[in-house]
């Protein structure tokens, strides 16, 4: 263990400060978000202080700091990497997961904190499998093109750089197709669900928080404490029916691909991006709902970098594999990892 990276309160919100120690900048302009929660660990990744991190991801905690720092992350299909904290043992939506600089270092992390443990109800796989060879090519790869993953708001920057990594994949042999997904009900499902882990972890505390905490726990804690049945329900059915049309798609293609993120690394000094592409948020977790759908999925999504914006910030897209199917995925991250070079690129820090 090296060391401790910074995290947003309770590791909620996908952009890193707390009152304790801070902001966490962006090696690639300081002026602006390294993401989160897991951005301590994307930006330690990203100015080369470490070769591999441990994250976890439930609304994209490890695809978005991903994105926003040119490294590569894996929110792995839940259970693979075994997690025995308290709670909901059989919740599907939060994972822990590696990060790093390059795709081999996730499948060596990978080997190393993956594989059934009996504290863990959904924990499964082989880690010796990660082990194996990654290389491959792209020729041939049959690719899920959703860029707005279901009609969301995307910067125009992000969908640039999304335009010329599509233009390139299919220069490199990948059979690349234009995929509309209905993901309309997804959203409420999510973060129902969402908001009934907030009750179950932090409803007792609630008294205590709402002096210290920051607004946006209060308000999930309070979303959760005032569901019914009836909604919890309608949620857990949505969910069934998204991870059975995400099972269908990738049936028909090696992996689908959309942003890591909606938004390029934002200023600091915001606490999460009020509007994207002109359409306001309706609250901090709306500019998530590129990740949070995948979430609901329960498939695994490798973060990886797409290109970098005119004024030179990062952009990442996320490859949606088959359901634990991760070493397959691990494999066509490496492909492109390969054939883009994007992965070494690094930041001029001074």
């Amino acid at each position: 263990m090296v060391g401790k990276t910074n995290t947003p309160e309770f590791g909620v919100g996908s952009h890193t400060f707390n009152e304790v120690f801070g902001p966490t900048r962006n090696p690639w302009a300081l002026d602006r978000s390294a993401g989160g929660s897991s951005g301590g660990a994307g930006a330690a990744l990203a100015a080369g202080l470490v070769p591999i991190a441990d994250g976890s991801d439930h609304a994209g905690s490890i695809r978005n700091p991903a994105s926003f720092n040119n490294v590569v992350g894996l929110r792995p299909t839940p259970g693979l990497v075994p997690s025995s904290g308290s709670g909901d043992g059989w919740d599907p939506a939060s994972v822990l997961g590696p990060m790093a600089r390059t795709v081999g270092d996730l499948a060596l992390m990978l080997a190393a904190i993956s594989g059934p443990n009996p504290d863990s109800p959904l924990s499964h796989g082989d880690p010796a499998e990660f082990r194996s060879d990654l290389s491959g090519d792209l020729a041939g790869m049959r690719i899920a093109w959703c860029p707005d993953l279901g009609g969301l708001p995307i910067e125009p920057a992000v969908l640039a750089v999304l335009g010329q990594a599509r233009d390139r994949l299919s220069a490199l042999g990948c059979l690349v197709e234009d995929v509309a997904l209905d993901l309309s009900r997804a959203d409420e499902a999510f973060e129902t669900l969402r908001a009934l882990g907030f009750a179950r972890r932090f409803g007792d505390s609630l008294p205590a928080l709402r002096d210290t905490a920051k607004d946006t726990i209060i308000w999930n804690i309070e979303r959760g404490l005032e569901l019914d049945g009836p909604t919890i329900a309608r949620a857990l059915t949505r969910r069934s029916e998204v991870f059975t049309m995400f099972v269908e798609v990738l049936e028909r293609f090696d992996v689908l691909a959309a942003p890591s993120a909606q938004v390029v690394p934002f200023p600091i000094t915001q606490e999460y991006p009020m509007q994207v592409a002109g359409v306001t948020m309706p609250h901090y977790l709306g500019w998530m709902r590129v990740c949070s759908r995948v979430t609901l999925s329960a498939h695994p999504a490798a973060a990886v970098p797409a290109g970098f914006t005119d004024d030179g910030l990062p952009v990442g897209f996320q490859f949606v594999g088959r359901y634990r199917g991760d070493l397959r995925l691990l494999r066509h991250a490496a492909a492109w990892e390969a054939a883009s070079g994007l992965t070494d690129h690094h930041p001029t820090l001074e």
